[in-house]
C-alpha cells in the first residue's frame, strides 16, 4: 500500500543508530495500544481450538488477505485466495525496471518503528531492516522560486514567500502546529489514550484540517506554508483526525525500510500460500446463505464458483463498489462501501547516470518539498554501493495533485517530472536515463492509494465498515485506523482470520 506522509517531526540523519529489533508499543483504533492478542499472532499464532478446519475463500493477495490466509493455514484451516493479477502485495509493490541492483517502491516504502505488528512480522521471517531517513537538514526547499536548504527555511521561514500575520513571523510551522495541537495533547496526557481519543473525536472529528487551522487562526499565509511544507496541501479537505492520528501516534520519528524492497515482506508471505493461491482471478459476484458463501470469478479461460465456510473480503471498497452482491449486504455497509474517500496517489521514478544530489549536494535520504506540480522529490536513504547510478523519487502527490498526472500518458508524466526538477537540479537535464511511474487512481485493481476520511466519516461509517456480514469478513488498511500503512492491513487481516478461527459453526458441527 502506499504510506501516507504528514512529513512532521523529521528525525534529523544523524540519529538513526537505533536497535531495529525492538520496536516501540504502538497505538490502534482511537489510541489504545494493539490488543495484546493480535500483537502475539506473529509469533503465537491465533490460539489453540479443537475444530474442523474450515474452508475460507479469501479475496485479494494484498497484505490483509495475506496475512489472514497465512495465520488461517498455520492453524490448519484452508484458505484459497482469488488474486486478478499475477503478484502478491496489492499496493505493495517494488518496482524493479531499471539497471541491475537498483529498484524503488510503486507502493508503500517505511515502516515506523511504532508498527510493532508489521516489524514483528520483519523479525519472523528474517528481514533485513535499515533506517529511512525521514528528515535531512541538507534536503531542499523550493517555494515561490526561492531555493532554501531544509535547515534554513526552518530556522530563518523569514525566507519563505508567505504573507503570513505580524504574530506568525519567523515562526516555523512546525512551531506554529504544536502550538495549536497543545491542548489536545494535553487531553490524552490527562485522560489517557481511549478515553482521551473518544474525546477528541467526538470533538473535533467534524473539522477538515483546513478547518481546524482556521479554528486555530492561522492567517491564509499560514495556512499555505504550513500545508506546503507538510506535504498536505491537497488534503486539507480531509478530516483533521487523520492527521492529527500520525502526528500524535509517532509515526514520523523513527522509521525503517526492507533491505531489498517492501515486496519481501509480500514473498514470505507467499512461500506458504503459493499452493492456496489462484491468480488471474477477478471476484466478480458474491453470495452467501446459513452455511456457505459462494465467491463468483473470471479468468481469461472463463467464468467459474468456489465454495467455502467463511469468506475475507480483503478487496478496496473502491474495488469492491464493481463487485455484484448477490445477497444484498446490509443498507449501512452499502453506504460505507459507496462513501468512503480513497485518495489518488503517484509517483514518477527517474534513474539517473550519477547521484548527483549526494555527489554534488551530499544529500544522503530526505525529501525536498516544492510548490512545483511535483510537489515532492524523495532522495534515497541506502544508495546501491555497486553503482554510482541511482533511483529519485522525482514526484510523489496525493489527492487532486496525483489526479492530474494520473491523467498524463507515462511519456508526458516523465517529460513533466524532468521539466520540473530540473529547475532544482539542473544536473538532470544530463544525468536521466529512464524512468517509471504509476498513478494508483488509475490502476483498476487499486482505485485509489489509501482510504481517507472525510470530516465525520470516522464517526457515521467505522463502525460499518469493519462489521462483518453473515460469513463474509473483511480486511484491508481500509478497516483499520492505520490508513494507507502495512500495519493497517495486518491488523484487520488478524482480526479477520480470528473471528473466523474462533467462531463456532452449528452447521458444521451437526454435519460432523
Amino acid at each position: 500500500m502506499s504510506d501516507h506522509d504528514s512529513g512532521q517531526e523529521p528525525t534529523p540523519v544523524e540519529d538513526r543508530d537505533q536497535d531495529l529489533t525492538e520496536p516501540a508499543q504502538t497505538a490502534s483504533l482511537h489510541g489504545r495500544p494493539l490488543a495484546p492478542e493480535i500483537l502475539a499472532t506473529p509469533s503465537q499464532g491465533l490460539g489453540e481450538i479443537r475444530q474442523a478446519p474450515k474452508r475460507v475463500i479469501v479475496m485479494g493477495a494484498g497484505m490483509a488477505g495475506l496475512v489472514a490466509a497465512f495465520e488461517l493455514l498455520r492453524q490448519g484451516h484452508e484458505p484459497l485466495i482469488l488474486e486478478a493479477q499475477n503478484r502478491v502485495g496489492g499496493r505493495v509493490w517494488t518496482c524493479r525496471d531499471f539497471a541491475p541492483g537498483l529498484y524503488a517502491e510503486f507502493g508503500a516504502m517505511r515502516i515506523p518503528r511504532v508498527h510493532d505488528l508489521t516489524l514483528e512480522y520483519c523479525k519472523i521471517f528474517d528481514l533485513q531492516l535499515r533506517p529511512f531517513v525521514m528528515g535531512n537538514p541538507k534536503a531542499l526547499v523550493y517555494l515561490g522560486g526561492v531555493r532554501l536548504t531544509a535547515e534554513d527555511a526552518d530556522t530563518d521561514p523569514s525566507r519563505l514567500p508567505y504573507d503570513v500575520a505580524a504574530h506568525e513571523r519567523g515562526r516555523s510551522a512546525t512551531a506554529m502546529w504544536e502550538e495549536a495541537i497543545a491542548d489536545i495533547r494535553q487531553i490524552l496526557a490527562t485522560e489517557g489514550p481511549e478515553a482521551g481519543w473518544e474525546r477528541i473525536v467526538r470533538d473535533y472529528d467534524r473539522y477538515s484540517i483546513q478547518e481546524f487551522l482556521e479554528l486555530r487562526r492561522f492567517s491564509e499565509g499560514a495556512i499555505e506554508m504550513w500545508s506546503n511544507l507538510n506535504f498536505v496541501e491537497a488534503d486539507l479537505n480531509t478530516a483533521f483526525v487523520e492527521q492529527l492520528r500520525e502526528d500524535v501516534g509517532r509515526f514520523y520519528e523513527d522509521m525503517f525500510e526492507i533491505v531489498g524492497g517492501t515486496e519481501l515482506l509480500a514473498k514470505a508471505f507467499y512461500g506458504p500460500l503459493q499452493n492456496h493461491i489462484r491468480f488471474g482471478a477477478e471476484v466478480k459476484a458474491v453470495e452467501q446463505d446459513e452455511g456457505s458463501v459462494t465467491v463468483h470469478y473470471k479468468t481469461e479461460t472463463g467464468r467459474y464458483s468456489v465454495r467455502g465456510d467463511y469468506a475475507v473480503c480483503a478487496l478496496p471498497f473502491s474495488v469492491l463498489r464493481n463487485v455484484e452482491m448477490i445477497t444484498p449486504l446490509s443498507r449501512p455497509k452499502q453506504r460505507a462501501i459507496r462513501q468512503l474517500a480513497y485518495s489518488a496517489s503517484t509517483k514518477v521514478l527517474l534513474q539517473c547516470r550519477r547521484r548527483f544530489w549526494e555527489e554534488d549536494e551530499a544529500i544522503v535520504g530526505g525529501s525536498t518539498c516544492t510548490d512545483l506540480p511535483i510537489r515532492r522529490m524523495v532522495y534515497p536513504s541506502h544508495p546501491e554501493p555497486s553503482t554510482r547510478r541511482g533511483i529519485l523519487l522525482a514526484s510523489y502527490t496525493w489527492g487532486q495533485d496525483a489526479a492530474r498526472w494520473g491523467a498524463m500518458d507515462p511519456e508526458t508524466r516523465l517529460e513533466e517530472a524532468l521539466e520540473d526538477v530540473a529547475k532544482i537540479h539542473p544536473q538532470v537535464v544530463e544525468e536521466f536515463e529512464i524512468g517509471a511511474s504509476h498513478a494508483w487512481y488509475e490502476d483498476r485493481w487499486a482505485r485509489g492509494a489509501f482510504a481517507l476520511f472525510n470530516p465525520e466519516q470516522q464517526s457515521e461509517l467505522q463502525a460499518d465498515i469493519v462489521r462483518p456480514e453473515g460469513r463474509i469478513h473483511f480486511a484491508g488498511e481500509h478497516c483499520s485506523l492505520y490508513h494507507a500503512w502495512i500495519q493497517g492491513a495486518l491488523e484487520s487481516g488478524i482480526r479477520a482470520a480470528k473471528k473466523i478461527h474462533e467462531a463456532f459453526d452449528p452447521m458444521r458441527a451437526t454435519a460432523e
